[in-house]
C-alpha cells in the first residue's frame, strides 16, 4: 500500500494545474445559468454519474433554482485504473424516466462510451428528453459517438490524463480543488 500512496502523492506534487478552483466555480456558474434558463419548467430527474460527478453535482444543483429529483447511477470503465475497459454497471438508475426530462451530470466527456450507454439507457426508458452536463470536455478525435450532443460544458481540456474536482487518479485525488494533468500521461 505504501508504494501506491507514494506514487499518488508524487503524482499530485508533480501535476500541472490546468484550472484553478476559481476557474471551476466560474464555469459551474455559467453552466447553472444555462440550465436554469433551459430546464426551469422541466421537472427533471438529475442523475449524478458516480463517483466522478459527485463533487460537480453537489456544486451544480445548489445553483439550480427549480424543482428537481436528484439521484445517481454508477457506470464505469476505469475501475481505479488509468485506462478504460468494458462498461461495468454498478448501480442502475432507479427512477422511472418515462415521459420525464433527464439531466445527466458527469465529470468528463473523454471518449464518451460511458455517457453514450447512459444516454441510451434513459432513451430506452422513454425519457422525454435527455440532456448532458459535463465539467470537462477533453478535446481529441477518439469520441465513441463524435456527434453526441453535450448540452452543458464547463471547460475544454487538453488530451492529457486529468484529475481533481471529482476526477481521479487510480481512485485518489477526487478531492483536489482544481483540475490537474498528470505528468507523462
Amino acid at each position: 500500500m505504501q508504494p501506491l500512496l507514494n506514487e499518488i502523492t508524487q503524482v499530485y506534487e508533480q501535476a500541472d494545474e490546468l484550472y484553478s478552483p476559481a476557474d471551476i466555480h466560474t464555469a459551474i456558474d455559467r453552466m447553472a445559468e444555462q440550465i436554469n434558463a433551459e430546464m426551469a419548467d422541466a421537472n427533471p430527474v438529475v442523475y449524478s454519474v458516480m463517483n466522478g460527478a459527485l463533487v460537480l453535482t453537489g456544486h451544480l444543483v445548489t445553483r439550480l433554482n427549480f424543482p428537481m429529483e436528484i439521484s445517481y447511477l454508477h457506470a464505469t470503465r476505469y475501475r481505479n485504473e488509468t485506462q478504460g475497459s468494458s462498461l461495468d454497471w454498478r448501480a442502475f438508475p432507479q427512477q422511472d424516466v418515462k415521459d420525464r426530462s433527464v439531466l445527466i451530470v458527469d465529470d468528463i466527456y473523454d471518449e464518451g462510451g460511458t455517457l453514450a450507454a447512459i444516454v441510451d439507457h434513459c432513451v430506452a426508458g422513454g425519457a422525454k428528453e435527455v440532456r448532458v452536463a459535463v465539467l470537462v470536455n477533453k478535446t481529441h478525435n477518439r469520441k465513441v459517438r463524435p456527434n453526441m450532443k453535450i448540452d452543458y460544458i464547463g471547460m475544454e481540456c487538453v488530451d492529457r490524463y486529468v484529475f481533481g474536482f471529482g476526477m481521479d487518479y487510480k481512485g485518489y485525488w477526487r478531492n483536489a480543488p482544481g483540475i490537474y494533468a498528470v505528468k507523462g500521461l
